[in-house]
């Protein structure tokens, strides 16, 4: 594949390539990018090819001088609180060890996302569907018809707060563990929340009270093996929109961050799970704390598989009416706020209506700086 011009793709200039009707007869198959490999798949359609310098730019820098912080929970109070200050103003992403999740919960809720992908496909036709009102559904690529190119990736996303869905909602392959690792998920977040609060020197339930665990939305990721994966990504180059993001990941890795403009690989570390700070804590923190980009390398080898759980409230009604805008006790004349205030619901909308192009969705928020 080569660039032709700026920002476009081969796969996009290649003679009598209709892509709004490939990407509908992917779509209508239902049966994702899993679909694709169980039928011998040797290339990878077209609507999957990247744009050479969304794929490339920076890649081989995954090994440097930099560690991402591991910061163990069950350390002296005051210094899990200074480390959680550094990790959220310097890098936004960081490991956790002595969590509180037991580690049979978290290999079990991988199992039940592999269950579930890996069952025959008419049995996850049933959950595929784009309804994002829906509290369990099953597709590949919420963005797919907005998104530049489509990522190597399947995805059941299920929301868990703050309505749990009734058990019949939910598919047997992996409705007992969902349920059981979401409250595991929900309690830590919690606690995170609490060192948040005391890290931007608030009162600890500061954050708690601002709503920010009413929602947890869960996604379950499969990621194919891919038989071109220099070609497409597994994520594209992206930052969360929640508050808060807890990622499981299997052992395979392909997780990448954005820092100090290098890609840094995120090894899995057993039992430890991945934290990142997200847009709208960003954003009430007024950049006090950062939202970093990330994304998913696509892989030779597979099933990579990964369950996001975000700390926020989903598409509904009467669940993302309260605004959000900059904390008040964090600003002074020295520093104003650099954003507008906004809902859940709007910034979700918005988000997706952008889809993942690698740009930033909280510069739409900011204010005009006047000049001086």
């Amino acid at each position: 594949m080569v660039a032709t011009t700026a920002g476009v793709s081969e796969a996009e200039t290649l003679p009598q390539y209709d892509r709004k009707c490939e990407l509908k007869a992917f779509d209508d198959s239902k049966a994702g990018v899993k679909g694709l490999m169980d039928g011998g798949l040797a290339k990878i359609p077209r609507i999957f090819i990247h744009d050479r310098t969304s794929l490339h730019h920076g890649l081989g820098l995954g090994t440097s001088r930099f560690n991402i912080p591991i910061i163990d929970l069950a350390g002296p109070h005051g210094d899990v609180v200074n480390q959680v200050k550094d990790a959220c103003e310097t890098w936004g992403f960081f490991q956790v060890i002595n969590h509180g999740v037991p580690g049979m919960t978290m290999e079990e809720m991988l199992e039940g996302v592999r269950r579930f992908h890996e069952q025959d496909t008419e049995m996850k036709k049933q959950f595929y569907s784009r309804d994002v009102k829906r509290s369990f559904i099953y597709n590949s690529n919420f963005d797919l018809y907005k998104a530049p190119a489509a990522n190597w990736r399947d995805t059941f996303a299920c929301i868990m707060a703050p309505q749990t869905p009734a058990p019949e909602e939910l598919p047997t392959a992996c409705r007992d563990i969902i349920i059981e690792y979401s409250k595991h998920v929900m309690r830590l977040g919690l606690t995170l929340l609490e060192l948040f609060s005391e890290s931007l020197g608030l009162d600890a339930g500061h954050l708690k009270n601002m709503d920010c665990a009413e929602g947890l939305f869960v996604l379950g990721h499969y990621y194919p093996a891919c038989p071109e994966p220099d070609l497409t990504l597994g994520t594209s180059n992206h930052a969360d929109n929640g508050f808060f993001t807890i990622l499981l990941q299997d052992n395979l890795g392909g997780l990448q961050i954005r820092h100090e403009d290098q890609w840094l690989d995120v090894p899995p570390l057993p039992g430890a799970l991945v934290v990142n700070i997200a847009d709208l804590l960003q954003l009430i923190t007024n950049d006090k704390f950062k939202s970093i980009n990330h994304r998913v390398l696509a892989k030779k080898f597979g099933p990579r598989i990964s369950v996001a759980s975000f700390f926020r409230t989903h598409f509904g009604e009467g669940v993302s009416s309260k605004v959000y805008g900059p904390i008040k006790e964090l600003l002074s004349e020295e520093n104003p706020p650099n954003y507008r205030e906004t809902t859940i619901k709007e910034y979700i909308l918005h988000y997706y209506n952008k889809g993942l192009d690698g740009t930033s969705s909280l510069s739409d928020f900011k204010l005009c700086k006047k000049a001086n």
